[in-house]
């Protein structure tokens, strides 16, 4: 167990204000296509931590098809009109007056807390062959003019941007961004630390994150990438010139993560990591709510890839993998997880 001493979360992460929305702790989980779903925001909740949460990214112009079809609204969308708040929908597209459309009926309709606006995404699908996510990073007039028409049409629900320090290395304009962004209204800005080339590769520039800070006159800056523990969270508001913090990809294994940095940012001693047997409850839990949604076959098709994170890291995560992405029904999947998911908390050999 670690403590922090000489901290609170006033003095080392005080409460940032997206627009009129105060988040605390200034702690955000990030949205994350595939795997941000409606169970996992509420095993996120249980455990708290997170001052705000978002869906997994939504595609503006297939959620306006929907509804021109009058069909059932996306998935991803799944538990938002009910689920506490405050909560986050990420949308992403490259066309202003549908992303405005869409942002709409969330504001006014779904009534979300912040409706944030993707510009990160480096996925070629969303980047090559939709021209949106960080491809808009080359485009900083279509951003400001998406962002423009998204403000007006969601006030007074804050919009937000998430977004990459730039395409390339070479081409590092996140400063430039970071202006167009603010200046076109939105109310916080969240930095990724690493270009769109990079993908999830290297590690994150946080000294590059830190740069933009000065730039942004009036709202709050938000940093993203590879913030795997609450130790590092901690250096994160210590040694860098950010007013929150983005947890993403390591909360998928640990979504206790968000409570334990809060922990660490208090002040206060870190609690210990939950034992094999809770994490194994909680992916059960998951798996239940997942075909309580879905059915249990298709929940169960669903769940593979949230039991491989699940035991990410363990050792025995490989061969729970090789067998979990096979099964088909309920009984084989709970037969896998007696069988083969990790049965000690020793990290699996490098």
């Amino acid at each position: 167990m670690t403590t922090y001493h000489g901290n609170s979360t006033r003095a080392l992460a005080p409460p940032i204000w997206i627009g009129p929305l105060k988040v605390d702790p200034p702690i955000l989980q990030a949205p994350m296509a595939g795997f941000t779903n409606y169970p996992f925001r509420q095993i996120v909740r249980q455990f708290g931590g997170a001052g705000l949460l978002a869906t997994e990214m939504v595609n503006a112009k297939g959620f306006v098809w929907l509804d021109e079809q009058e069909a059932t609204h996306p998935d991803r969308l799944w538990g938002v009109a009910d689920e506490p708040r405050p909560l986050a929908v990420q949308i992403w597209d490259n066309d202003p007056p549908t992303l405005a459309k869409v942002g709409r009926r969330l504001a006014t309709e779904y009534k979300v807390s912040v409706v944030d606006i993707n510009f990160g995404c480096p996925v070629r699908q969303v980047t090559q062959k939709a021209h949106s996510g960080s491809y808009l990073l080359s485009q900083p007039e279509r951003m400001g003019q998406i962002i423009e028409q998204v403000v007006a049409a969601c006030a007074p629900t804050p919009v937000t941007a998430k977004i990459r320090l730039g395409c390339t290395r070479d081409k590092i304009n996140a400063t430039d961004i970071a202006q167009v962004v603010e200046g076109s209204g939105a109310a916080a800005l969240t930095v990724h630390g690493r270009t769109a080339a990079d993908m999830f590769r290297g590690e994150a520039d946080w000294e590059q994150i830190s740069e933009i800070k000065p730039f942004l006159k009036n709202i709050p800056l938000i940093g993203n990438g590879d913030l795997d523990t609450p130790e590092k969270v901690v250096r994160a508001f210590q040694n860098f010139d950010v007013d929150g913090v983005m947890i993403a990809r390591a909360s998928l294994n640990k979504p206790w993560l968000f409570a334990h940095a809060a922990a660490a940012v208090r002040g206060e001693p870190v609690p210990p990591e939950p034992s094999l047997e809770e994490q194994r409850q909680l992916m059960m839990h998951h798996y239940h709510l997942v075909c309580d949604r879905f059915g249990v076959e298709k929940g169960t098709v669903l769940m593979r890839k949230y039991a491989c994170c699940y035991a990410q890291g363990r050792r025995g995560a490989r061969d729970f993998r090789k067998h979990v992405a096979k099964v088909t029904t309920r009984d084989e999947f709970h037969q896998v997880v007696d069988n083969y998911f990790p049965r000690d908390l020793q990290p699996a050999p490098v």
